[in-house]
């Protein structure tokens, strides 16, 4: 066995076993993934909060309801009108029914709200999943390929006379990169979605709110038909 002198970063990547570079590139696809959706639920959660408060601060201020119904543009328009729009068209053609009540008309209103809520919740929630599963799962596929180039490390002992830490230590080094890589790809990914699942749940909750005042509104013009 001979002695690697060059302990630099890219010569251990060049002289690991085949398994551990397997385990590195998956590690640094996942990582890659990983950045990509922490950057796109950012400015997804940005934009949705953002939007939400321009859109609170029109309909409180008594804004009229069937301008801001018709201003609606579901390119422009952020989760939140979208939510009212949903209520809104299916409180109005409720309206046009002459034998409608009051209650099934607030009732099916909030209903068409709650549908399109869960959908603004999809797709705020959606890749979070897998910020989840790389936080989770990296820094064990990082430590699989530590085991497995150890092991490697150890039976390369088996063919020298006398083992110094020489001859162990590359390997070992080499080894231990996975596990970096395991955590550089997990320590990421954790935060984030531990982030966007405080922000989600506030967007969550500002959204039933609005349902809710939103269908009290529409209870009472139902009331005065």
């Amino acid at each position: 066995m001979g002695v690697n002198q060059d302990l630099s970063m890219l010569a251990l990547l060049a002289s690991a076993s085949l398994t551990v570079k397997l385990v590195m590139g998956l590690l640094l696809v996942a990582s890659f993934m990983s950045w990509w959706y922490i950057f796109l639920k950012l400015f997804a959660i940005k934009r949705a909060t953002k939007l939400a408060q321009e859109f609170e601060q029109t309909f409180w201020n008594g804004a009229d309801l069937q301008q801001l119904f018709h201003q609606f543009s579901p390119e422009r328009s952020g989760e939140l009108e979208r939510i009212f729009e949903a209520g809104f068209r299916e409180f109005m053609k409720l309206k046009k029914q002459s034998n409608m009540d009051a209650a099934t008309m607030t009732e099916s209103a909030r209903r068409a709200m709650r549908a399109a809520y869960q959908r603004e919740m999809d797709s705020l929630e959606s890749h979070l999943s897998f910020l989840a599963t790389v936080g989770s799962v990296s820094p064990y596929v990082g430590l699989f390929g530590t085991v497995w180039g150890i092991m490697n490390a150890f039976r390369g002992l088996a063919n020298v006379a006398q083992a110094t830490l020489a001859h162990v230590a590359p390997g070992i080094a080499e080894a231990l990169i996975a596990t970096a890589m395991g955590l550089f790809a997990a320590i990421p990914a954790v935060v984030a979605y531990n982030r966007y699942t405080y922000d989600i749940d506030r967007l969550a909750n500002r959204y039933e709110s609005f349902i809710e005042e939103f269908s009290n509104i529409l209870q009472r013009q139902a009331n005065q038909r």
